[in-house]
């Protein structure tokens, strides 16, 4: 055998991102069964890394001002100094195209950055949907994708029984998930009161899970708030996901995390982007894609979820 090399791969954020980008870093990991993977990425999802099965280290890049050139240099010596052979960028940034220019020229290069060894081929990757783009790159880099186009996020739930046993909460019970970030409103639906009403007519329990900018709005719908005592992490959040019968929710990061653990839902879509660019639909995740969120009625969502709820009628 030979000498084990040093792989890192590049993936900064955000949420939705890191959970599309699992089954990449499966392929990645199976390609170099034998060599010392490590991710860079943003503090905030490090936690998530450390515990991907796939990854031995992380390296936290906090994304300094370029201009900040004392930090700059301290990266450069952190990345040099691993002796980096191989990089898979899948970020692919005008940060990371930096990156390779000014830290890791040398390095084998899988990504867009202009120069690199392993281009993405695509004339236009960003037009493409994200996870047939992940898969492209990989191809170009000489890699069998067997996993890339499908995501299995389970490996991040944690046990939550104690904390739904606390709220009188059964598993298979309707989680909705209202939010978003607080900078991207017109990503949030505004009708989720009256749609928690409908499944707690028909006799279902209903659960959301507010993050920290959502406790209000989540107070103002029908249900159980989870909170954990102030608000989940990543973990217990997965976990309460994992105990879902069924998830209806905004294009946001619990909704790619349900869609990308295998769960049966519903994600909802304005003008913001396009479904087939995420890649957030599954054959057990769907989505209603419409010009504005504020005409998309309860009614057409109510019976939208009804009819995959009878699809998966065992998981509730």
């Amino acid at each position: 055998m030979g000498t084990a090399k040093h792989i890192l791969i590049i993936k900064h954020g955000a949420f939705g991102d890191v959970m599309q980008c699992e089954g990449a870093l499966h392929d990645i990991r199976a390609h170099h069964p034998d060599d010392q993977i490590t991710v860079l990425t943003e503090p905030a999802y490090a936690k998530i890394m450390q515990r991907c099965p796939w990854i031995d280290q992380v390296v936290r890049d906090p994304r300094a001002p370029r201009w900040r050139l004392d930090k700059m240099w301290a990266l450069k010596k952190q990345l040099q100094a691993l002796k980096i052979d191989r990089v898979y960028d899948l970020q692919n940034s005008s940060r990371t195209a930096d990156y390779f220019k000014w830290m890791l020229s040398n390095a084998q290069w899988s990504g867009t950055a202009p120069g690199c060894s392993h281009p993405h081929k695509a004339a236009d990757p960003k037009s493409i949907h994200s996870l047939k783009r992940l898969e492209g790159q990989l191809h170009d880099a000489g890699l069998t994708c067997s996993h890339t186009r499908h995501p299995d996020v389970s490996w991040m739930a944690s046990d939550v029984s104690a904390l739904l046993a606390d709220a009188n909460l059964k598993p298979g019970f309707i989680l909705l998930v209202p939010g978003s970030s607080a900078s991207l409103p017109h990503k949030r639906w505004p009708f989720y009161g009256e749609l928690a009403k409908r499944f707690i007519a028909d006799g279902r329990q209903v659960a959301t899970v507010p993050g920290p900018e959502e406790r209000e709005l989540c107070t103002t719908i029908p249900g159980t708030t989870l909170t954990g005592g102030s608000f989940l992490g990543w973990f217990d959040l997965a976990g309460v996901v994992a105990s879902a019968g069924f998830v209806v929710g905004n294009d946001t990061g619990p909704s790619h995390l349900a869609a990308h653990m295998g769960k049966p839902g519903l994600a909802l879509f304005g003008s913001h982007t396009s479904v087939e660019k995420t890649g957030i639909k599954t054959d057990s995740f769907d989505a209603i894609e419409v010009a504005d969120l504020n005409q998309l009625s309860v009614e057409d969502v109510y019976q939208a979820a009804k009819v995959r709820l009878s699809t998966h009628s065992n998981s509730v």
